[in-house]
């Protein structure tokens, strides 16, 4: 692998989301990340059967690239032992068991540092390692719901939703791969390994930043705006002619071009609209207002008056259209990868890019003990 953690050796024992997300974003980074997998039947997102590319699970296929595999049964002395060997080569072990299974196994963070004094050890769980839930297993969902994003997600009036992706298992496998990284650093500077703790909760309380702000200074929790902003309007999803598009005036320049496009000049001085205070207060005749007006010519229209004026604006893209744009392919955000069983596949490259050492996404995800 090329990449500016090329060298580094990472062993994943972890499944479905958070633990492969943080895996994933280390491989490509140039990590050789081992994937660790169960006997028998691997990884639980291989059996989700809906999507499959040539009888493979697609999320398998999406979560999983750019990494080694091998399949072990821990609960055996012998995969224990193995896995004991893998542990004396490597940098970083990542687990996203419940809290207390690797120690049954013998195989937790306090046999481990025995072994092997620099090893970082990353642990993600449900609700961290410590506090009166330490310990406790935990989903996305229920994360998600804990923190707080179920009751700011959706229309007001309705019931509780949840944020359409797993937004608790993903931060935490970012906030995990952040962790590792910033361990690794004082592992260079002293030689010293640690234990990383990181949990759903705090990568789904780690989402709330302007939310949890209102409640700080207010003791008032918000509620549900749609598409719209806690703190800022207009910044929300708006019906043109012909399909939904997004608005930007998150500040008062924003604000009076907008009203500049849209023909509306007399809106800088509405006392409903004069500041963004009073546009927040008016917030329901403020969307009821700049709706009807944008009703009146199609979103390719707009889009390209708010572009000419500096507003910013975009269109509410499907995820098929957001994967096919042009930007999206420029970047190198979809890759292509064949798989000995799937064949041709398709999965997300990667999110960050380095001018001296380049991140690659090269490998198909491994079959079940592959290597």
């Amino acid at each position: 692998m090329a990449g500016p953690l090329a060298g580094v050796r990472v062993l994943e024992c972890a499944q479905i989301m958070a633990g492969p997300t943080c895996g994933a974003l280390l491989a490509d980074l140039g990590a050789d990340v081992v994937k660790v997998e169960k006997i028998a039947g691997g990884d639980d997102a291989r059996a989700y059967r809906e999507p499959r590319v040539g009888g493979v699970s697609a999320p398998f296929l999406v979560m999983n690239r750019n990494k080694r595999g091998v399949a072990l049964d821990l609960k055996h002395p012998g995969g224990r032992d193995a896995l004991l060997r893998m542990v004396d080569e490597a940098d970083v072990l990542v687990e996203n068991y419940r809290p207390g299974t690797m120690d049954k196994l013998g195989l937790g963070w306090d046999v481990l540092r025995a072994r092997r004094p620099s090893l970082i050890y990353c642990a993600i769980s449900g609700y961290g390692l410590t506090g009166p839930l330490g310990g406790g297993g935990g989903f996305d969902l229920v994360a998600q719901a804990f923190a707080g994003l179920m009751s700011i997600t959706g229309e007001a009036g309705r019931p509780p939703v949840k944020v359409g992706s797993s937004v608790a298992d993903l931060n935490a496998g970012l906030l995990a791969a952040t962790g590792i990284l910033a361990a690794y650093v004082h592992r260079l500077r002293t030689g010293e390994g640690q234990r990383v703790d990181t949990s759903l909760m705090e990568a789904a309380l780690h989402q709330t930043g302007w939310h949890a702000s209102v409640w700080f200074a207010t003791g008032r929790s918000p509620e549900p705006l749609g598409s719209g902003h806690v703190l800022a309007a207009p910044y929300q999803a708006f019906h043109a002619r012909d399909g939904w598009l997004v608005i930007g005036g998150a500040n008062q320049a924003n604000w009076e071009r907008i009203c500049d496009v849209v023909g509306r000049a007399e809106w800088k001085a509405d006392p409903r609209f004069v500041d963004n205070s009073a546009r927040m207060a008016n917030l329901p005749a403020l969307v009821e207002a700049l709706d009807a007006v944008l009703a009146t010519r199609d979103r390719a229209e707009w889009l390209a008056a708010f572009e000419r004026a500096g507003v910013p604006a975009g269109p509410v893209h499907s995820i098929g259209e957001a994967l096919s744009h042009p930007q999206t392919r420029a970047r190198g955000m979809v890759v292509e990868l064949d798989h000995p069983v799937a064949g041709s596949t398709h999965a997300l490259g990667p999110p960050v890019k380095f001018s001296a050492t380049p991140a690659e996404a090269t490998r198909h995800a491994p079959s079940l003990g592959e290597h």
